[in-house]
């Protein structure tokens, strides 16, 4: 395939990240030429999702950290004399100290195989996700060979090893027998209680034991996040997908829950009116200040003698003087807000909680979403909007250097590892390509990640299927909070009977040290057999994952050695919950290269397409509003069991 490569594009792209695929989208939207590579065999760099077998063998490629070998040593005959090269980082040097733990007895499962899983290809045979990807690679950007007959996914039709490629682009809906009510994006989604059928009791049965074993068989229906995030319901990237129409090709659905750690319990936020009044935690007076404190952030920006003498004063002291309880306090500082008890100040928590009640009942009771199948599916829709406007995409296809004309300062070209010179206008380029030269003066910030396999909820309820955040307060003085996620089977992100829980914080150690009192105080990490003999109420830790991910968010494009005016870099993943750095930085670069086009504009309607007499009428496109590819209405979805299916809000009308 790549032999076949143009050699010359308007735009290249280095790295399947969510920004890069955003600026891809936007560009081949615009009618650029799109080249997108990556040097991986999976779509999305440290966005990306994976099952449980290709997270094995993620965490095991990290550990091990093996030197890459360069495949073409000549590639410097290829410059000319008033050329010079930029050398490109072979090894991705963003993912460090990376422990796993198994509390299981992993001796039963050696030969256990996981179900469904492809056969392991003898040119490659480390693990199956290597096979997969060079599939993949064939076949292009996800979505592009799914089937259009396909009417609905089961998990274990999801690609193996390959991260979240488990949607594959499919454009048809996606349902399944566990799935969370839900609603169209752009429509009030029906109150949990309503929309649930009546369950069972399951807050007094004990959790079934799952062995390791089964998590090795079930691995497939695993689709494990790199970056834990949601996406607030106003939020710039939810504008974006629907804008863009890129919302047909993921579901959504809502977290149904905000907790709190307090006293050493967990309990549940109430946050909108309704949960207000319905709550039995809190005292009727209790009730009245809460409502009256939202109601004033809601606007707050029309009363500033309200605040104006606390500007200089941390959001934690102002609400001191607010007249609220101390348990209102701690839920509006860490569960609503959720900011810094000492470095956040009054105006920054203010915003947050007007940001945090402005997306409450958009399409549900809490203000997020969650992608189905995980947080790497987002860049794989963008990848495939690419696709569909003629990007083309080339995953295991590292690239040399950057070739720059000595005159100009500018960026020519790019040279592959077959020794193919590709010319282009623009080039993208993600941080962790970037050589040490290059990142002298940039400082780095690190990301504390940790991720569990449980068997219980954090906080037992009526339905097992929920989906939680939950903000666990720092313990010492200085130490950030820590943001916890919970993942029922219903998110397709795990097998029925356990739940994924997701843990992230700002780094001030290793991943380890920074999360594991917190795991601690919350889970059993008692092995199977230690556990046999002892009564904890406690969710039982299965398998867990500790790693500390590079933020390379923030960075100024100066701060960058020696790089040409045409290449822009795209930061990876940061700490904040939402994903508006990504969006923001995306539309920054796209405007910078092309000033004159609109970012990722909707796709053109295919009745208001006129072809020429001797053009060949294309077949149905990705975009048709046709009965059979139109998402389907909220009725339908709630008999269905569907996730969200994103939709204008101009459309109810």
């Amino acid at each position: 395939m790549a032999d076949n490569l143009p050699s010359e594009f308007d735009v290249v792209v280095i790295g399947t990240g969510l920004p890069e695929s955003i600026i891809a989208a936007a560009c081949a939207r615009s009618g650029q030429r799109v080249l997108h590579v990556d040097s991986r065999n999976y779509y999305g760099g440290n966005w990306a999702s994976f099952s449980f077998s290709g997270l094995l063998s993620w965490i095991k490629e990290n550990q091990e950290k093996a030197a890459v070998s360069e495949e073409c040593e000549d590639w410097r005959k290829l410059l000319l004399e008033n050329e010079e090269a930029i050398s490109l980082c072979k090894k991705d040097k963003t993912i460090q100290h990376v422990e796993d733990f198994c509390f299981g007895d992993q001796d039963s499962a050696e030969d256990v195989e996981e179900a469904g899983a492809l056969s392991k290809l003898p040119a490659f045979g480390t693990s199956a996700a290597e096979g997969v990807a060079q599939a993949s690679e064939k076949g292009g950007p996800p979505g592009e060979s799914a089937s259009p007959e396909v009417e609905s996914r089961e998990p274990d039709k999801a690609t193996g090893s390959e991260p979240a490629s488990a949607t594959e682009g499919n454009d048809t809906e996606v349902t399944s027998e566990e799935s969370a009510p839900s609603a169209a994006l752009g429509e009030s989604a029906p109150e949990p209680e309503k929309a649930q059928t009546a369950p069972a009791d399951t807050s007094a049965k004990e959790p079934k034991r799952i062995t390791y074993a089964q998590i090795v068989r079930e691995g497939r229906r695993f689709n494990i996040d790199l970056v834990s995030k949601l996406l607030f319901s106003r939020g710039l990237l939810i504008d974006l997908l629907i804008k863009s129409n890129v919302s047909r090709y993921a579901e959504f659905q809502n977290v149904t829950r905000i907790l709190a750690f307090r006293e050493g319990k967990v309990e549940r936020v109430p946050c909108s009116r309704a949960d207000v009044f319905n709550s039995k935690q809190l005292t009727m007076v209790e009730k009245r200040m809460l409502m009256k404190f939202l109601t004033f952030c809601l606007d707050y920006e029309q009363h500033p003698e309200e605040y104006q003498d606390y500007e200089s004063s941390t959001f934690a002291q102002f609400l001191s003087t607010r007249k609220l309880t101390p348990s209102l306090q701690h839920f509006i500082l860490h569960s609503i807000a959720m900011v810094s008890e000492t470095d956040c100040s009054t105006l920054d928590g203010l915003q947050a909680t007007k940001k945090f009640l402005r997306c409450l009942g958009r399409y549900g009771n809490t203000p997020f979403l969650f992608p189905m199948y995980g947080q790497g599916e987002i860049p794989q829709c963008f990848c495939r909007l690419c696709a569909v406007f003629g990007g083309i995409y080339c995953l295991r296809h590292s690239v040399q250097c950057l070739v720059v004309d000595k005159g100009s300062g500018r960026c020519k070209a790019i040279v592959d590892h077959f020794g193919q010179r590709i010319s282009a206008n623009y080039f993208i380029v993600e941080d962790s390509y970037l050589s040490e030269s290059i990142c002298t003066n940039v400082r780095y910030r690190q990301i504390s990640r940790a991720v569990l396999i449980t068997d219980q909820s954090v906080l037992n309820a009526e339905s097992e299927q929920q989906i939680s955040i939950l903000t666990v307060p720092p313990v010492d003085p200085g130490k950030p909070a820590v943001r916890v996620i919970e993942l029922c089977s219903s998110s397709m992100t795990c097998m029925k009977d356990t739940y994924l829980v997701h843990l992230t914080c700002p780094s001030t150690e290793t991943a380890r040290e920074d999360l594991e009192p917190v795991v601690q105080k919350l889970f059993n990490l008692n092995t199977e057999k230690e556990t046999e003999n002892e009564e904890s109420g406690k969710p039982r830790v299965l398998w867990a994952v500790y790693f500390n991910m590079r933020d390379s968010s923030g960075v100024e494009k100066d701060s960058y050695s020696g790089l040409p005016s045409n290449v822009y870099v795209c930061s990876g993943p940061d700490a904040a919950l939402g994903n508006d750095c990504a969006v923001q930085q995306a539309e920054t670069i796209f405007r910078e290269m092309f000033p004159a086009e609109d970012f990722c504009p909707p796709p053109p309607n295919p009745e208001d397409i006129i072809y020429e007499e001797d053009e060949i009428v294309p077949e149905e496109s990705e975009f048709s509003s046709s009965p059979e590819t139109e998402p389907k209405s909220s009725t339908e979805e709630s008999s269905s069991g569907g996730g969200i299916a994103v939709k204008k809000e101009d459309d109810e009308k």
